[in-house]
């Protein structure tokens, strides 16, 4: 469940995001993407930030594998989907681009999971948009 950003702080981070759960929310983003024809890196960490597993497409970009990750750090890291810092950069908010880790792109989304952030998943390579949609395609599957 993507978080709402009057609440994100709240949230307490929970056990970390193991493995087999990693791959199924992969595996629907990868879905998702496929459904787009998009080319993207889908990277899932653990609620410190550590990447657990990391699925690339043949026809992505390299600089996406980094990209990816740093997104789904970010949003574990702050709480909050990488959109809010994009809306704010272009809201005219400058000063988040002074804070350790941030990412002004849409892509990375937190993951949560009986209401405690268990990590984030971060995609990349397609329009930032797109990232987001296949992100939150991913993080549905801990809402079913």
């Amino acid at each position: 469940m993507p978080l709402q950003d009057t609440r994100q702080l709240t949230i307490p981070y929970g056990q970390n995001i193991n493995l087999a759960k990693s791959k199924k929310i992969a595996a629907a983003a990868a879905k998702e993407a496929d459904r787009m024809k998009v080319h993207v890196v889908i990277a899932i960490v653990d609620a410190g930030g550590h990447l657990v597993y990391l699925e690339r497409s043949d026809m992505a970009q390299h600089a996406s594998v980094e990209i990816a990750i740093h997104k789904a750090k970010c949003s574990t890291a702050y709480k909050r989907p990488t959109k809010f810092f994009e809306d704010a950069l272009i809201d005219g908010r400058m000063t988040l681009l002074t804070l350790d880790g941030v990412i002004t792109v849409e892509g990375g989304i937190p993951l949560v999971e009986d209401g405690k952030i268990i990590g984030a998943i971060g995609v990349s390579g397609a329009k930032s948009q797109e990232d987001g949609q296949v992100a939150a395609a991913g993080a549905k599957i801990l809402s079913r």
